[in-house]
């Protein structure tokens, strides 16, 4: 969840080390803090709780000395709350040594008991600092940061990411990950580590991804990887394909609007260079065609939107490729003993791909024999090196919380999946295919469409509706993983009740919710895709109507059957029946967007919410 920047080179690292933090708000914190080793060779430290603007504010108000050589942390208090004393860097062996740490370790407990039997003192709740006093002690023994960092990190159990500096030692930093993401950027004359590649965008795009157990000691003329024995191990280089710009608000009122606009976008973005003629053409999957031929069953693993996009796109894999599909949230699944096999194929869906219960998912796939692909918006991350084959969703940096764009993303590349494994099987012809890209193309200029006609009318009528304590959504088919995404967005920004419900759900127990003045979104499904699910919602409209329910309808356009009941009917352009989630959930996003922003909230960062959550 929390946020890590390491710098060393010629320039002055607190304004990078600051930058850096801040370009990583969006992963959710509630403290922040820094720490230099300055010119003179000493190590300063400033840290608060709240948000980093504190930490700004008390850096101005108590300067540190700067140097060359820091490290940077926004922390989610997960061991101790959101105080000062409990945020990172912890220091240690006597305030020469600093370390930040994303994660939970373990066995923490027992660590801290050998040291208190030492004589060792405590001024935290804090697993980290356990960690810290650990490495300091180890340093005394050796006086080799590096050796002491890997004596320690050896003897951790959990998830995290460690960075650690020594006054000793300028123009030196060390990190180890087990679990948690950690990645280098690499400049010229200096060196970067982040918990993501948005802390060092702005100063390089060239990165290296650090595998499972390794250590990397950087300095400002290399770049140093090993195995938690030492022993050294090839990195895998690769350059990110967006600048920094593109994770700013660039005059937006928020990173969530933004990202609503790019939507289309998005869609494009993962299109692009994936279709040729008609035909799909996955360059990442070149020369898998055996791991996906005979398949003969599809898991799809994910969390919260991403399982809700696994779901749509559970309709059209079964029906390309007449495989079965199911959908599972990650962080039940290892834990039910699944029935797995080489011919099963478990695909994740993770925008960070840090997602810790999507990974440990992933993992024990793969250790059970099963074949893996994942689908992801972020290179160098975890889950997509843990699988046998990647599709990426090129949707660039998503910094709201809330997803939007990645959603959208996410089914088009599950949609290229589909139809590549549909090729493969034979399972559609060529001419099949091609009418399908003809639809993925053409969903672009139809989502920018909606943004233009319908957008500013939503957020009115969500402004309307500021005092509204209850939504729900209705919907079938296709139509009932979106009514779900809209019931989600609601809860995650607004903070009210909301739910999704499969219409066809109704009499078995949910229509007791209907009263009068409940809103009730409604996924209207196309006539002209199967005119008797359009009827059975249709009749589903007339019944909690009938019970005083103010109806939003998502709808087609031309689409007249929904007038006589709908209090406000939202227009979508005409599409195949598997291609409208990819439209009417744009809607849904404008409204949660909307109602949000009209009560005041901040729409980019709810509370007790992370972008990634990389802890079970």
């Amino acid at each position: 969840m929390c946020g890590i920047i390491g710098y060393v080179g010629p320039r002055q690292s607190q304004s990078i080390l600051l930058a850096g933090l801040a370009r990583l708000e969006y992963r959710g914190y509630d403290s922040a803090g820094v720490a230099v080793i300055d010119a003179d060779g000493g190590l300063g430290m400033r840290k608060r709780a709240g948000k980093l603007a504190v930490l700004r504010d008390d850096l101005v108000e108590h300067p540190l000395s700067d140097g060359t050589t820091g490290i940077g942390h926004t922390r989610w208090a997960t061991h101790g709350g959101p105080t000062d004393s409990n945020a990172h860097p912890h220091l240690a062996d006597d305030d020469k040594l600093a370390v930040i740490h994303n994660g939970i370790i373990e066995n923490f407990s027992e660590l801290k008991a050998e040291l208190v039997s030492d004589g060792y003192t405590f001024l935290s709740q804090t697993d980290t600092e356990v960690a810290a006093v650990l490495i300091g002690r180890e340093y005394r023994r050796t006086g080799d940061l590096v050796a002491a960092f890997r004596a320690v990190v050896s003897r951790l159990e959990g998830a995290y990411t460690l960075l650690a500096m020594h006054q000793d030692h300028p123009g030196l930093v060390v990190g180890a990950r087990r679990n948690s993401p950690l990645v280098i950027g690499l400049g010229d004359g200096e060196n970067f580590l982040g918990s993501d590649v948005a802390a060092f965008v702005e100063h390089t795009r060239h990165a290296l991804a650090i595998g499972q157990d390794e250590i990397v000691a950087i300095t400002p003329s290399g770049v140093e990887v090993t195995d938690f024995a030492g022993a050294p191990v090839e990195v895998e280089p690769f350059e990110v394909t967006w600048d920094a710009s593109a994770a700013e608000k660039g005059g937006w009122s928020s990173f969530m609007a933004k990202e609503v606009s790019e939507e289309p976008d998005a869609v494009s973005n993962t299109l692009r260079g994936r279709l040729h003629d008609g035909a799909v053409v996955i360059p990442e999957l070149e020369g898998l065609d055996d791991l996906f031929r005979d398949v003969s069953r599809v898991i799809v693993i994910a969390c919260g939107t991403a399982a809700y996009a696994g779901q749509v796109g559970k309709y059209a894999l079964e029906q390309w490729t007449r495989v079965p599909v199911d959908v599972e949230l990650a962080h039940e699944f290892r834990y039910r003993d699944p029935v797995l096999g080489p011919d099963t194929l478990v695909v994740s869906i993770s925008q960070s791909g840090e997602t810790m219960d999507t990974l440990m998912a992933v993992k024990y796939a793969r250790e059970r024999g099963a074949k893996t692909l994942s689908i992801c918006n972020t290179q160098g991350a975890t889950i997509p090196r843990e699988s046998d084959a990647v599709v990426y969703t090129h949707a660039g940096p998503e910094v709201a919380v809330a997803s939007t764009k990645a959603f959208v993303a996410q089914i088009t590349a599950l949609y290229l999946f589909g139809l590549h494994v549909a090729r493969l099987r034979g399972s559609l012809s060529p001419v099949e295919i091609a009418d399908h890209v003809v639809e993925l193309e053409a969903v672009p200029g139809k989502i920018a469409q909606i943004l233009e006609r319908e957008q500013p009318r939503i957020e009115q009528f969500a402004h309307w509706m500021a005092d509204t304590r209850s939504v729900l959504f209705l919907g079938r088919h296709v139509g009932f993983p979106i009514a779900m995404e809209g019931a989600l967005k609601l809860k995650e920004l607004a903070y009210i009740h909301a739910e999704g419900f499969a219409a066809g759900e109704l009499k078995h127990g949910p229509i007791a919710l209907i009263e009068a003045g409940q809103p009730v979104f409604v996924i209207v499904p196309s006539p002209r895709g199967s005119g008797e699910l359009h009827r059975k919602v249709i009749s589903s409209i007339e019944e909690i109507s009938a019970r005083g329910a103010r109806v939003i309808a998502i709808a087609e356009e031309g689409d007249a059957a929904v007038l006589p009941q709908a209090d406000e009917v939202l227009r979508i352009p005409l599409a195949g029946p598997l291609f409208e989630p990819l439209l009417a959930v744009v809607p849904l996003h404008i409204f949660a967007m909307g109602l949000a922003t009209a009560k005041g909230l901040d729409v980019d960062q709810p509370r007790n919410l992370a972008k990634s959550v990389t802890v079970e």
